[in-house]
């Protein structure tokens, strides 16, 4: 039996002729879809009583319901029963480490949500494990019961070895090398460094030219509006860090695709409300614009999939066409994929969504193949999930720690002096520079209860240093007692820790290192939630199911320590590129001037 991946669909050159007589009437089309309302992503409208006629995985034509039974008696049919038919989503923007889940594994939840394509970036695992990283990845991605394409990272590391430590360097040569080995590799992954680019780094532009000269798009991340003109005079086309009408208003009149990033209210993810109030607001059209996910732990990618996000797309003030189109047709025509996916055009691949009346999905066909039905996986579809790739065993052997424990904690002041605190707020992402003067005390608690604070400390995780230990003190992060800790900790992923007491945050630690990555929550000396990420220390080799079901535990573990920001804020600590201060193993890291700063003055 053939696999049921992105190549089990012949390519449209090698089928023309076929479909030709399909769509003709002289061949049996091997399944139709009648007896429902047909979203065109093309002309923005529903239309009534329509069927599909699919063969070898594509689409051969939309008819008027009933033609197909007029000609062949006897042709497969499936009942639409007056539900709404649209191509597949197509997520242009997601991080499949995000989920904790491998490639194969992510497929289960995705196609659960009517997305059939995904364009991501794995700076993630090459962060870690650099080229070899990310080919396991592609490797994971051509065995998976999905379409997956890479946007090859672009800024590993994030700032530069000065600031922190990364397990990977991309530089522009193995950039190429990913581009000329791997067809998958459609475009240039989000140009994090937006500063360096528009103040014309040598190294940027450098990665930038070896995609452009290739003809591939660069997507990107930016904040700040002086920026937008020097960032798309460098090449970059799309960014799904918009995160205001302003800005959004300014990428688009710049010529820059925006993304409209929806996420969980309770996350740092959900811009989409503001961002699209350039469309409904400032009357900019939507034709360059559509929307993506980003990031998704494994729970909320099975509650706020991209369909979630299209639906919230027609609470913010766009109709249902306009809303579909903008999560399916406008990803692929960025990068230059509409003739296969994102429509219900003849020729196209067979990825339809069958859903209700409120856009959500009930049945999910990948190229031609019935994967989901009724909200449930098929046998189909659970049968490919039991084959998922073997990461090798490099992968499993990243946490990289010396034998002996390192102090987690910095020592106490022996005298009044100022100290440079890291503030968290929600939503999580922009952090806060205080310093905060305090007085001596005689021990830690006295200090954190009267301002507030905790520890936190970044821990080298990659074997790169001789054990590299930054200390640092979060404000208004609210943990109430015991440590929590991650191996994801933005984007060098090295190990993140955050703590009331040594003791715990060393329990926290050693967990991390004992599996080989993950997150965890702990207090009074144990373990309280647990989620093992031993491949690269950022994904599971679980079903997506399975660790949903421990990231849920987690998520109540975590609320109970009583932890303001959700963990996947949290593991954004020591992301260096975002404002205003951060922590790497380095230290303290002030971003506007990218400079390191003591914690105590």
């Amino acid at each position: 039996m053939t696999r049921l991946t992105r190549f089990a669909v012949a390519p449209l050159h090698a089928m023309t002729r076929r479909l030709a007589d399909v769509a003709s009437a002289r061949l049996a089309p091997d399944l139709v879809i009648t007896a429902g309302r047909v979203l065109s992503t093309y002309s923005e409208r529903i239309h009534a009583d329509r069927e599909v006629w699919i063969t070898g995985g594509r689409i051969a034509a939309v008819k008027p319901a009933g033609t197909a039974k007029k000609v062949w008696s006897d042709v497969a049919t499936y009942d639409a029963a007056g539900g709404i038919i649209a191509p597949g989503l197509v997520d242009p923007h997601i991080h499949i480490e995000s989920s904790m889940v491998t490639a194969c594994a992510y497929a289960e939840a995705a196609l659960l949500n009517g997305t059939t394509t995904i364009f991501c970036d794995s700076h993630e695992i090459g962060n870690v494990m650099d080229v070899a990283g990310v080919e396991a990845m592609l490797e994971d991605a051509r065995e998976a019961p999905l379409s997956i394409f890479l946007t090859v990272p672009s800024t590993v590391p994030a700032t530069s070895a000065e600031l922190e430590t990364a397990g990977g360097d991309l530089t522009p040569d193995k950039i190429a090398g990913l581009f000329d080995r791997w067809p998958e590799a459609v475009g240039l992954g989000e140009k994090m460094d937006f500063v360096p680019v528009t103040m014309g780094d040598e190294r940027s532009h450098a990665i930038l030219a070896a995609a452009l000269k290739r003809g591939r798009p660069v997507s990107g991340h930016v904040y700040g509006r002086e920026f937008v003109a020097a960032y798309a005079a460098s090449g970059v086309t799309d960014t799904h860090e918009a995160i205001d009408r302003d800005i959004a208003d300014d990428l688009l009149d710049a010529g820059v695709w925006v993304f409209l990033r929806g996420g969980p209210p309770t996350t740092p993810w959900h811009s989409l409300p503001q961002a699209i109030r350039a469309i409904t607001e400032l009357g900019a059209s939507h034709k360059r614009t559509a929307v993506c996910t980003d990031d998704r732990d494994a729970d909320d990618l099975l509650l706020f999939g991209l369909d979630w996000v299209v639906r919230e797309a027609v609470k913010a003030g766009m109709s249902p066409e306009q809303a579909w189109s903008m999560g399916s047709l406008h990803g692929a025509t960025r990068f230059g994929m509409d003739g296969d996916i994102g429509g219900l055009g003849g020729g196209r691949r067979a990825d339809l969504v069958l859903m209700d009346d409120q856009l959500k999905p009930q049945c999910t066909w990948y190229g031609g193949e019935l994967v989901v039905e009724s909200r449930k996986i098929t046998g189909l579809l659970d049968q490919a999930l039991s084959q998922r790739y073997q990461y090798p065993k490099a992968a499993y052997a990243t946490v990289k720690l010396p034998e002996a424990a390192m102090k987690l904690t910095p020592e106490l002041p022996a005298k009044a002096c100022t100290v440079n605190v890291i503030k968290t707020a929600l939503p999580g992402i922009t952090l806060i520079h205080e310093k905060v003067g305090i007085e001596a005390a005689k021990d830690w608690p006295s200090l954190f209860a009267r301002y507030g604070l905790c520890f936190v400390t970044v821990v080298e995780r990659h074997g790169k240093s001789a054990g590299n230990v930054a200390h640092g003190l979060l404000k208004d992060f609210g943990l109430k007692r015991g440590a929590v800790a991650s191996s994801v900790g933005h984007d060098s992923h090295n190990i993140i820790v955050a703590g009331t007491n040594e003791a715990d945050m060393q329990v926290a630690v050693a967990a991390i290192k004992d599996q080989q990555g993950g997150v965890c929550v702990v207090a009074d000396g144990k373990v309280r939630a647990l989620v093992p990420l031993p491949i690269a220390g950022l994904l599971s080799d679980k079903r997506v199911t399975e660790v949903a079901e421990e990231v849920r535990a987690l998520k109540k573990e975590w609320t109970e320590a009583g932890c303001t920001i959700p963990y996947m804020g949290f593991n954004l600590i020591p992301l260096s590129v975002i404002p205003e201060i951060r922590i790497t193993d380095k230290g303290l890291v002030l971003v506007p001037q990218m400079e390191l700063a003591p914690l105590f003055e």
